[in-house]
This record gives structure tokens, sequence and C-alpha cells, in this order.
């Protein structure tokens, strides 16, 4: 029992360690931008109408998974929201989260993972910028659907608040991250932004785009320079 607490006490000190698997802000924008672009370009990937249709895009590069008898995520990225009262505005500067999640069971070895999540409409909006949003519970989270066979249906977009992508060893698909979450990494923003700075106060406009993360906005400027669901 002692070794097996031990275990997982150690797995969750790597998972949740400042410098385990973050790097740099600056990496963790420039590495957001480079998955963003390959996503974005993969053939029957994320719909179109679906990508100009999000208010919010967020970005986690490389989330790492452990597991030795307790299994583990963690990983650290950055969100990119349209400006504007509704979301319809140019997409602004870029907010720093983290993914965290964890599960049981028998698993053996590592593997890193590339996400993409779609924030649907305002309400989660909201949940992710007031706090650590659960996905499943905190706000609804189904796996996206992918290229011409699902693009428009007006359930999943009534329904959802959040859609989720994975690419993972050169295979890319939607999928369901429930009891994951997501939440602000309020000491990369202070990083990034030089300031103590909530989510809201940059999703509102209050900052400039920083140089580092000029081509993660950029990407999602070309791929979808209007929101459709005004």
């Amino acid at each position: 029992m002692r070794r097996m607490t031990a275990i997982c006490f150690g797995i969750l000190f790597v998972l949740t360690s400042s410098t385990a698997f973050a790097g740099s802000v600056r990496e963790r924008l420039e590495n957001s931008a480079e998955v963003l672009h390959e996503i974005l370009n993969v053939p029957d990937g994320i719909p179109q109408d679906l990508l100009d249709r999000a208010k919010c895009v967020v970005v986690m590069p490389s989330v790492k998974k452990l597991a030795f008898g307790f299994g583990g995520s963690y990983g650290r990225g950055a969100m990119v929201c349209r400006g504007g009262k509704n979301f319809n505005g140019p997409w602004g500067a870029p907010v720093m989260y983290a993914l965290e999640g964890g599960s049981f069971g028998f698993q053996l070895g590592g593997q890193a993972s590339d996400f993409i999540f779609l924030i649907m409409n305002q309400d989660g909006v909201g949940s992710l910028l007031r706090s650590k949003v659960k996905l499943g519970a905190d706000a609804s989270a189904a796996a996206g659907p992918l290229g011409r066979a699902m693009t428009a249906d007006t359930d999943l977009l009534m329904h959802t608040e959040i859609l989720s992508y994975a690419r993972s060893r050169g295979l890319f698909a939607g999928v369901s991250l429930q009891g994951s979450t997501l939440r602000p990494d309020g000491a990369a923003n202070e990083d990034l932004y030089r300031r103590k700075i909530s989510p809201q106060e940059i999703v509102d406009g209050r900052v400039a785009v920083p140089d580092s993360g000029r081509r993660l906005v950029s990407e999602l400027e070309k791929a979808s320079p209007h929101n459709v669901s005004g």
C-alpha cells in the first residue's frame, strides 16, 4: 500500500512540476502555433463550419500521459478567443491554460498527444474564464466530428459547449475527455504579460498580442477570419 501511494504521489509530482513538460511560455506558444497549423491542414479534419462557429480555440501541444498502475495526464497550452461582446471580432491575445486528468487502471508506458478544443458558445467561454472546469461536469463536452461526415449538426451545436480533438502517432480524431480539467495557468499568464492579469482581462482585449503569440493568432486569422454564428 505504501509503495502504491508513493508511486501515485511520484507521478502526480512529475505531472504538476512546472518544468517537467511545460518549457518556457514562448516555447509553448510556438509549439501551439505549429500544432494548430498542422492540424488545420489535416485532410477531412476539423469541419470548417465548426471552426467558423467557435468562440475560442484551445491548443494543447504534446500532452503527456504517464501510467504505472495509476494513470494521469498533464499538458500546457493556450486559448485564443475572438474579440467583442459576442465573440464575433478578430482573434485576440492568448490566455495560457493547463489540461489535467487522471484515470485508474492497469496501464504501462507513456505517450504524448496534441489536443484541440473548440469552445462553441458563451456559456463554455464563461466557464473557462471563471475557474477550473471539469469536462462533462462543469461544461458539456463531446468528441468533435470530422470532415464532411457531420459538419453542422444542430443538436450538437445546441447542447455541447466544448468539442475536443486529439492527434497521436499520426492519427487524428475526435475524442472524449470526460473528467479531465482545463484551468487558467496564472503563473504563465503573469510571465507572458509581465503582471498579474485575469483570463477575463486578456479576452476583453486589455492587452495586445505579444510577439511570441502572433503566429498562433495569425494561424487562426487565416483559417477562420469571421465568426458565422453571430
